[in-house]
């Protein structure tokens, strides 16, 4: 069906990136009843250290109708939904935390499959509406497998699974080895996505206030770093319809960082250089070039996306850019989502603004967007509304949203 896109036209926009979890103790429901004791003995020592969980507003992760109704005012219509919140028996949030030893392993695992449950009648009080993306660890291959297929039964939309940490000195095997094979094989043959979120795969920088500066710095470099893993080691040469979403990560280092791997895999394979003699064994068994891998098996959740990278859309693809508010973190944009579509959308098409609010975020995870669009039409921003340039000087003073950075540099990573 050709849709019309007047200017009164309204976008159904779908959150590509959104944050939730359950509030500590309604996660006891969802533990076998082996683990209830353990549980009411850390819950009553925990103390949270997230100042965003202990705030007034921390209802925004858990609270289904005050959620909605926010995101409502705000013109969302649907979201995809990553952890937000502490998990049972975790010290920080998931996103954050280094995989579990072997003798942290099983309570933690209880506590990770707790907020999948939790995840999946979430999504289930507003049905499709929200994709939950599903957790697992990496450390047993099989409880990931098992999980997958679980999550893939129940969670509907579905988000897919956030791909588990495999963080530097984490004892885990890194993500090139024939270790993961199974998990890849059940991803794509249940078509979930995998997503590699902003901020995993930290590896342990310790306490020093330096290194929360550092780890500041290279927070973004160690999530790209799983995607050339993924190219390198021939997962998507050996599952082609495997499909891999980069989120949170910025979109302004793609059209180097792409050129810089094409750069290597020719330095790789040009007969008689020495990178091609002494590192071109993996390029071997590559058929294309990592650029052409992601073209076709790469998506980007391109969270609160700025002026500066909404003008290199077209190096990076229109049709696999993602647009995500980052609800309800204080650098994603509510309660300014409009002033933000227009920060970022204001000089483009509007038929490209569409591929990035609606269209491809609901190939991509599957939500039934002819379905959805009735709640656009009643809430969702307009054509003309979005297509109203905004200068920097009228950006909003009292929001944080990267959206808003007055001096924008397209990052290296």
């Amino acid at each position: 069906m050709t849709i019309e896109l007047t200017p009164d036209y309204r976008y159904t926009v779908i959150s590509a990136d959104a944050h939730a979890g359950g509030d500590i103790p309604e996660y006891r429901a969802y533990l076998a009843s082996a683990w209830h004791d353990e549980f009411d003995a850390w819950a009553a020592s925990y103390v949270n250290p997230y100042a965003d969980l202990l705030a007034p507003t921390a209802y925004r992760s858990w609270d289904s109708d005050r959620r909605l109704a926010e995101n409502e005012a705000d013109g969302i219509a649907g979201e995809v939904i990553f952890p937000n919140t502490v998990p049972p028996f975790f010290e920080e949030g998931s996103l954050l935390a280094l995989p579990p030893g072997p003798e942290d392993y099983d309570r933690r695992w209880a506590g990770l499959q707790a907020h999948n449950r939790w995840l999946a009648d979430f999504c289930a009080k507003v049905p499709g509406r929200r994709a939950g993306v599903a957790q697992i660890f990496a450390n047993d291959i099989g409880d990931a497998v098992a999980e997958v297929r679980w999550a893939a039964a129940n969670i509907r939309p579905s988000g897919g699974i956030l791909l588990p940490p495999v963080a530097p000195g984490s004892g885990l095997p890194g993500l090139w080895e024939s270790y993961y094979e199974p998990l890849w094989e059940v991803c794509e043959e249940l078509g979930m996505v995998v997503n590699i979120h902003g901020g995993g795969g930290l590896p342990d920088y310790g306490e020093a206030e330096v290194a929360r500066a550092i780890m500041l710095v290279e927070l973004p470099w160690f999530s790209h770093r799983s995607a050339w893993h993924l190219i390198l080691a021939g997962v998507l040469e050996r599952h082609p319809g495997l499909h891999v979403v980069l989120t949170e990560q910025g979109l302004g280092w793609l059209p180097r960082g792409l050129e810089t791997l094409d750069w290597f895999y020719g330095r790789m394979t040009m007969g008689g250089a020495a990178e091609a003699d002494f590192f071109g064994a993996a390029a071997k068994g590559m058929s294309m070039t990592p650029s052409a891998y992601f073209a076709r098996n790469f998506s980007v959740g391109a969270s609160f996306l700025r002026a500066s990278e909404s003008a290199v859309r077209h190096q990076v693809g229109v049709e696999r850019i993602m647009w995500g508010s980052d609800y309800p973190h204080s650098e994603g944009s509510y309660p300014y989502s409009l002033t933000a579509l227009r920060a970022a959308f204001g000089t483009c098409d509007p038929a490209e603004t569409r591929q990035m609010l609606e269209d491809n975020v609901a190939r991509v995870y599957g939500f039934d967007l002819g379905a959805l669009r009735v709640v656009g039409d009643r809430i969702g921003p307009t054509v003309a509304e979005v297509a109203t340039p905004l200068a920097v000087e009228d950006y909003p003073t009292d929001s944080t949203c990267n959206a808003f950075d007055r001096h924008q540099v397209l990052r290296s990573w």
